[in-house]
């Protein structure tokens, strides 16, 4: 089995020191009226490469560009979206953090690129960093999308066209899917949908099935381009109370929060798995650093579970909630951890 070290999301956009405050001295500056949009877009493409250049200094062969220019996961989004106003903020479901209610007066329609200039520039940062010995041709970008079930479920219909989460979450999904395939277009064969809204209803799940199958129909149109493409759904709700559906949606990899949800480690033992995982082993929510021999015996008892070839290792979502120190020490924790289970001579 082939074990890939990948990040999930984010990473904090800001740390000690004057240079790693860059982007939040802009974003103060802009506020004020002292800086433009440009001075902004400078600050966060500094940020983007630092944040790249840390993921792989940690030993990540799977990045992101930290979603360093997210002020949210769900308003960043929508509001690139024709239809699409933003309200008052509110607490994230289950996460630190707030959100700007996405208020939908039309049928939300994409008009142009939301991430898929944000993916090439990341990608073209990765290719400026120098390459880790033997990690020749294994590094890659993961794109990230928040899923079209969680835009929906947390926006607001401020029109009968939408007024139905089933009319909202296709809408999104529509935009969506157009995304998936520019990003495809661009070389993206990693694309994460995060669906973090809470399950609550049946027709909850039905939206959210609904949303995943239109996404994965835009990746397969990409492969029969030739395009390699691999869609992974991370679902935040407690996975183990939808372990059987969960799998049933068609998505090519499945992240599970196992620092959150602790019934999946024992499903997972239990039944093993259909498809390839994300493993997520550290948290984004503490900054206490996991144990590393206790999370290398969890995982070599998962192992035989897994189905053969490829599946990745990381943390259970995003780290931007932590101390810049922290989030790279889980990331270096993790790389650890993989040497411990390979055998590997390993310093702790």
């Amino acid at each position: 089995m082939d074990l890939i070290l990948a990040s999930a999301g984010s990473y904090p956009r800001s740390g000690p020191g004057d240079d790693l405050q860059v982007l939040v001295r802009a974003r103060d500056a802009v506020a004020r009226g002292e800086q433009t949009a440009a001075d902004l877009a400078d600050a966060e493409s500094f940020m983007v490469r630092r944040a790249i250049e840390e993921q792989v200094a940690a030993g990540m062969e799977v990045v992101t560009d930290g979603l360093t220019r997210w002020l949210d996961p769900v308003s960043y989004l929508a509001a690139k979206l024709e239809g699409v106003t933003l309200g008052d903020q509110r607490p994230l479901p289950a996460s630190p953090g707030t959100y700007r209610v996405p208020l939908v007066g039309k049928r939300p329609v994409r008009r142009g690129p939301l991430l898929a200039d944000e993916y090439r520039f990341a990608c073209n940062a990765l290719g400026a960093v120098g390459t880790p010995s033997g990690k020749a041709g294994k590094l890659g970008v993961k794109a990230v999308l928040t899923g079209p079930f969680t835009l929906a479920k947390l926006s607001e219909p401020k029109d009968t066209a939408v007024a139905h989460l089933d009319a909202r979450a296709a809408a999104f999904a529509e935009a969506l899917a157009a995304e998936i395939g520019a990003l495809a277009e661009g070389g993206a064969e990693h694309i994460q949908v995060d669906e973090f809204a809470p399950v609550e209803q049946a027709g909850d799940w039905t939206a959210l099935r609904a949303g995943i199958a239109a996404l994965a129909v835009a990746r397969d149109a990409a492969r029969k381009t030739g395009r390699r493409v691999q869609l992974t759904v991370f679902l935040q709700t407690p996975a183990a109370a939808h372990w059987d559906a969960l799998f049933d949606l068609p998505a090519d990899v499945v992240a599970l929060d196992l620092a959150r949800d602790s019934k999946l480690s024992g499903r997972l033992a239990a039944s093993g798995a259909p498809k390839p995982l994300h493993l997520g082993l550290v948290s984004g929510l503490t900054p206490e650093l996991e144990d590393a021999r206790e999370l290398a015996r969890k995982l070599e008892s998962l192992l035989p579970k897994l189905p053969s070839g490829r599946s990745f290792l990381g943390p259970a979502g995003g780290l931007d909630a932590l101390p810049r120190d922290r989030a790279r020490a889980k990331l270096e924790l993790l790389a650890r951890v993989r040497e411990i289970v390979a055998g590997r001579p390993v310093t702790l």
